[in-house]
């Protein structure tokens, strides 16, 4: 059965992407964005009856239900979430702003949290649908100046694994995406954000800058691929909780959980012996 999808981020990288693939395999969708000529511009190949724009900044809570109250009037309902958009913020922790952090979190988490409620009461009216929530390789691993953007894609994990227990009973189902490095406009120069001030002891190790825009344009992951798999995971009826995304984000992961266990179970004993009897 034709599903619609509502897209965040839809102006580039995996969510135009997913819109592309979603509409591929006969879907309907909204595509969302901040600035709708850049989205407008992404999708122009893709125009036609089935595509809808709508803008939406995710970071602005009062946008939210606008955005969706505008997706059920083109469409009439929403069967497949994908919160996507996002940005990044690197550089060492201390080297870091709050203010930085704080907006970096209103777009990275935030915007999740608030398109969630504003579709969850219409997935359970519809007693069905799906949430992917665009994570990253980040969200599971952490790595130097990725304090901040971590903390934000380990949030989205925690809130999309503990909210898929709430709303399972209604048929809905939540997956977090874990993309190791695609080809996304995440570290081009415009787009990403480095920290602003500096620490001479951290100068030794080179500039969050120096180390991470390299990446960019040379990254392994094909946007586009990872879209069709997105329409492959929407239609499973029991997708996966989490999704490692890439081999290079399973070369990464892999070792890292195992790893963990490892050292949960080299201390077990330890935490064992916190166990006391009631009183």
């Amino acid at each position: 059965m034709s599903k619609v999808w509502f897209i965040t981020g839809a102006g580039s990288g995996i969510g135009a992407a997913t819109v592309t693939a979603a509409l591929e395999a006969g879907d309907r969708v909204v595509a969302t964005g901040r600035n709708l000529n850049k989205v407008r511009k992404a999708l122009n190949h893709v125009a036609g009856d089935n595509l809808a724009l709508v803008s939406l900044d995710v970071a602005n809570e009062a946008q939210a239900k606008p955005a969706v109250d505008a997706a059920i009037s083109a469409f009439g309902r929403i069967d497949v979430l994908v919160n996507n958009a996002g940005y990044s913020l690197l550089g060492n922790f201390e080297e870091l702003r709050t203010a930085e952090i704080e907006q970096l979190m209103a777009t990275n988490f935030y915007g999740v949290m608030y398109v969630m409620r504003a579709v969850l009461p219409v997935m359970r009216k519809q007693r069905s649908g799906r949430i992917i929530n665009i994570s990253s390789l980040a969200g599971v691993v952490g790595f130097k100046h990725c304090g901040a953007y971590s903390a934000a894609k380990f949030a989205v994990e925690g809130l999309s694994e503990s909210v898929a227990h709430e709303v399972e009973p209604f048929g809905i189902k939540i997956t977090a995406i874990e993309p190791g490095f695609f080809r996304t406009d995440l570290l081009e120069a415009h787009n990403a954000k480095y920290a602003s001030s500096t620490i001479e002891d951290y100068a030794a190790e080179g500039t969050a800058e120096n180390m991470w825009s390299g990446y960019h344009g040379a990254q392994q992951g094909d946007p586009a691929k990872l879209g069709d798999v997105l329409v492959s995971i929407a239609g499973m009826d029991n997708p996966p909780k989490q999704f490692v995304a890439g081999s290079d984000a399973l070369a990464v992961v892999q070792p890292a959980l195992e790893a963990r266990l490892r050292e949960v179970r080299a201390y077990a004993g330890l935490s064992k012996s916190t166990d006391g009897a009631a009183s």
